[in-house]
């Protein structure tokens, strides 16, 4: 290959794609400078370990949530603004079950203390001595509530709400989904107090040897990865090896070509909210179990992060909802590298934008469902 065809080649890549190029050097430009700043000694090697740690545990909250919300997109056709608050909603009714086993078992607080999750201070997870190692079975017991509770909530609303409305515009949906957000955030609210609480007693930790330092890996770091990738394998081999996930699939891409077919729509739509929103709520209760602290208003700051991810992967895939997760956790956790913390969220956000005037379909585009 002659230089000159070498050179026309590399034209005509540039004019294709200029957005890929714009994207490369954005990227190779924050590479240098992070690497300038570990040689000079600005950012210490283990600090940045640590910040993909916390990204990576973050983005498998968001991917685990954001299956649900994909699913309800890809078979319903709409975006459930409600979703953040079944994030909330499970969390809260796992945790009530976690404070009242571990309190019953010590005897420590009155059960309404307890079952109102230490509303207005009255009762401390620290204090109860919460935790995966400290008390295994509330967590489980806990993590199991939020996942059945969510499933609940959401068969619920659809029954009465969404069902309704389905043979409607999805406008409709998405302002009664809105509505539905604002009862549940502001009941929680109204139940349980608006007062941020803590959850959790310190817990043991792995000491990981990082270059320049060390990496805590805590108990509660190892148990989200572990659900986490464990459910998410579990809907992948659902999806692609069992007749509900053929079904799903199918329905994902032409419903009424499904139906025709003889496919139960209704009872497809009926899984769909059960797993979507079973994983919801457990991925719920784990981001609250990892960041150890819980307020009425988590789940809807969440579910901004939530979309980002389900629009950066491509809406309605399964897969890009994983992947969408972990690019937004990680954005949002190592942007402080070269920004302000207050600002990474915005950070999540410009990054979903840049990729998308670059893919506008997302990551993975017209996969859905699967």
């Amino acid at each position: 290959m002659g230089i000159s065809e070498t050179y026309a080649r590399g034209r005509r890549l540039l004019g294709a794609s200029p957005g890929n190029v714009l994207l490369a050097a954005i990227l190779a430009v924050l590479l240098l400078d992070l690497g300038r700043q570990l040689l000079v000694g600005e950012q210490q090697f283990f600090r940045l370990g640590v910040l993909i740690k916390d990204g990576l545990m973050r983005g498998l909250v968001i991917g685990l949530a954001g299956i649900g919300l994909s699913m309800t997109y890809s078979i319903l056709n709409f975006a459930n603004f409600a979703h953040g608050d079944y994030i909330t909603a499970g969390g809260f009714a796992g945790w009530a079950t976690t404070y009242a086993i571990a309190g019953a078992f010590g005897a420590r607080a009155d059960i309404g203390s307890l079952l109102l999750v230490g509303a207005g201070g009255s009762v401390f997870g620290g204090a109860l001595g919460i935790g995966i190692v400290t008390s295994p079975i509330a967590v489980i017991v806990g993590l199991v509530v939020a996942g059945v509770f969510t499933i609940a909530l959401s068969l619920l609303i659809d029954r009465y709400a969404f069902k309704p409305l389905r043979d409607r515009s999805g406008i409709a949906l998405l302002i009664t989904s809105i509505g539905v957000a604002f009862a549940i955030r502001f009941l929680i609210q109204f139940v349980f107090g608006p007062s941020r609480r803590g959850l959790t007693a310190t817990q043991p930790s792995l000491t990981v040897p990082f270059v320049d330092g060390t990496i805590q890996l805590r108990a509660h770091d190892i148990t989200l990865a572990v659900i986490a990738v464990a459910l998410m394998l579990g809907v992948h081999l659902l999806l692609q090896r069992t007749k509900l996930g053929k079904a799903m699939r199918a329905m994902a891409d032409n419903e009424d070509l499904a139906r025709i077919t003889g496919i139960p729509t209704e009872q497809v739509v009926r899984a769909t909210w059960i797993i979507g929103s079973g994983l919801t709520g457990v991925g719920g209760y784990m981001f609250f179990l990892w960041k150890g602290t819980m307020g009425y208003f988590d789940g809807w700051l969440l579910l901004l992060l939530i979309f980002a991810a389900v629009i950066l992967g491509g809406i309605g895939s399964i897969y890009g909802a994983i992947l969408g997760g972990l690019i937004i956790g990680l954005t949002a956790s190592v942007s402080v590298v070269w920004i302000p913390s207050d600002f990474s969220r915005a950070a999540a956000f410009l990054v979903m934008i840049v990729i998308l005037l670059v893919k506008p379909q997302g990551l993975f585009a017209g996969r859905t469902t699967a």
